[in-house]
């Protein structure tokens, strides 16, 4: 039976979602610190599709989660703070590796932020095709959620990426890809591009920014990633030539970020479903607190209003709202209700306090 939503249609099938991939111990620098600086790192967790699947918890969504952690501590503490947000972890395996790190320094005005990857051999990056009982995993499922960062680790999780799509597929599952581009991933020998566009065959629903289209799909149009300004035909003509490269895709979403410095960000998106252009409305994010999970916040915004709300404009506004606000949290999590985002995607972005 296929999956139903009031955007993409077909019959109902209990709106239950899954992601499936790597989270990591975030350790962060105080403030906007750099590493070292003082004697302290801010941990706690991250990863692309778990900030999905806290998002739509958070939305009041059946939500699960899906991937490998190692049987420690950590991985037990990780597990508590899934549950903590209402993620369902039953589909969680324990196995052999690690739990990956990633180091975290906020940028401010010119100085950007910076990553560093820690998550050779991590518990996901050693699984591998055969590894899950997809049956089991995709039970009642309705959407399933991935992303580009998961096929990126390692040559065994590209492989178990591209087994748990095509089974989605089988199954009529709705699939979404954040296309997630991360040029630092990348080292076992193949090119994204070469990964992601056979993934791409798979998938439903589209999520990327404009240089996640260039290197994940070898798709361009004259679009400079570098210069922060937005020509919005030219991304309109970017997602039609995906659409018409993958025609079983049924929509592809776009951020478009302006970044005038690292602490202020002009923020839109626009949908593109092969018959309308959809673009949101811009917010100019100052000051802002923490960037990392903006796209991910984006992702969970987007499945939520397209399974909740009329037409594709609105799960638009919702999904570019949901992530505004993100920018003014610590941590990759989205710690946002439904009200606090229709709030802002109806006019309320003053910031008062609410009495």
């Amino acid at each position: 039976m296929e999956h139903f939503n009031p955007i993409l249609g077909s019959e109902p099938n209990g709106q239950k979602f899954i992601t499936c991939g790597e989270i990591m111990l975030r350790l962060r620098a105080p403030g906007h610190e750099r590493f070292f600086q003082s004697n302290m790192m801010e941990a706690t967790f991250g990863g692309g599709e778990a900030n999905v699947a806290v998002s739509l918890a958070n939305y009041g969504m059946d939500t699960q989660y899906c991937t490998v952690l190692p049987d420690n501590a950590i991985g037990d503490e990780c597990i508590k703070e899934l549950r903590r947000f209402g993620v369902d972890v039953s589909k969680v395996q324990r196995g052999p590796g690690r739990m990956g790190i990633y180091f975290l320094e906020n940028g401010a005005n010119q100085l950007p932020s910076k990553v560093v990857y820690d998550r050779a051999y991590s518990a996901i990056a050693l699984a591998k095709p055969g590894d899950f009982d997809w049956d089991k995993v995709f039970e009642g499922v309705d959407w399933f959620h991935i992303t580009g960062i998961t096929p990126a680790i390692s040559e065994s999780a590209m492989e178990l990426s591209l087994e748990s799509v095509k089974v989605a597929k089988e199954k009529g599952i709705t699939v979404s890809c954040d296309l997630n581009y991360r040029k630092n991933l990348w080292k076992y020998g193949k090119k994204a591009a070469e990964v992601m566009r056979e993934l791409a065959q798979y998938v439903d629903v589209a999520i990327a920014n404009e240089e996640d289209v260039q290197k994940s799909l070898e798709i361009t149009v004259d679009v400079n990633v570098e210069s922060g300004e937005l020509d919005r035909e030219k991304y309109k003509a970017l997602g039609d030539k995906v659409l018409a490269a993958y025609p079983h895709m049924k929509m592809i979403a776009i951020t478009l970020r302006e970044s005038h410095s690292a602490d202020w960000n002009g923020w839109a998106a626009c949908l593109n479903d092969g018959e309308n252009f959809y673009v949101s409305k811009k917010y100019e994010i100052r000051d802002i607190i923490d960037r990392v999970g903006g796209g991910d916040s984006f992702a969970g915004g987007l499945i939520y209003g397209l399974n909740t709300y009329e037409n594709k404009q609105q799960a638009l506004e919702f999904a570019v709202s949901a992530s505004c606000l993100k920018h003014s949290l610590i941590g990759d999590f989205n710690r946002v209700s439904v009200s606090d985002v229709e709030k802002l995607t109806g006019g309320d972005g003053t910031g008062r306090v609410q009495r």
